[in-house]
C-alpha cells in the first residue's frame, strides 16, 4: 500500500497586537523562531479540533510580515498546512474551515494571547 499523499493549503492572518519589528523577516532570530513556535503550536491545536482534524499534520509558520500602510503594531502571518488526502476523508473544505477557524477564535478576534483582526483570516487564498 501507498501512503496518502499529503496536500496544503494556506492560512494567513493578521494579528494585532504583536509589535512588528525587522527581527520578524530574519528566520535565523531569536524573536522569529520563537514565535514561530508558538504560532504553529496556536494553529496545530486550532486545526487538530476541525472538521479536518483526523487527516490533519500540522502547520508551519512561513512568513511574518508588515504591510505598508498599516500600524506597526500588526503582524501578518502566513503559515503553510499539511493534511494527508485519504481515500476515506471527505475533500478539504475550505470555506467550513474558515468558518470553524472563525468559530474557533471568538468570530476571528483571538487566537491564544492574540488578538486578531477580524477581516485578515484567508484559507487558501
Amino acid at each position: 500500500t501507498t501512503g496518502a499523499a499529503l496536500e496544503h493549503f494556506t492560512v494567513n492572518f493578521t494579528i494585532t497586537n504583536l509589535l512588528y519589528s525587522s527581527e520578524l523577516e530574519n528566520p535565523d532570530s531569536v524573536k522569529f523562531r520563537a514565535s514561530r513556535r508558538v504560532m504553529n503550536t496556536l494553529l496545530d491545536r486550532l486545526l487538530k479540533k476541525s472538521s479536518i482534524g483526523p487527516v490533519f499534520q500540522g502547520c508551519e509558520t512561513t512568513a511574518f510580515r508588515y504591510e505598508p500602510g498599516s500600524d506597526r503594531d500588526q503582524t501578518r502571518v502566513d503559515a503553510v498546512c499539511t493534511y494527508s488526502k485519504e481515500p476515506w476523508a471527505a475533500p478539504l473544505d475550505r470555506v467550513g474551515l474558515y468558518h470553524q477557524v472563525s468559530n474557533k477564535t471568538r468570530g476571528i478576534t483571538q487566537l491564544g494571547p492574540y488578538s486578531l483582526d477580524k477581516d485578515s483570516l484567508y484559507v487558501n487564498g
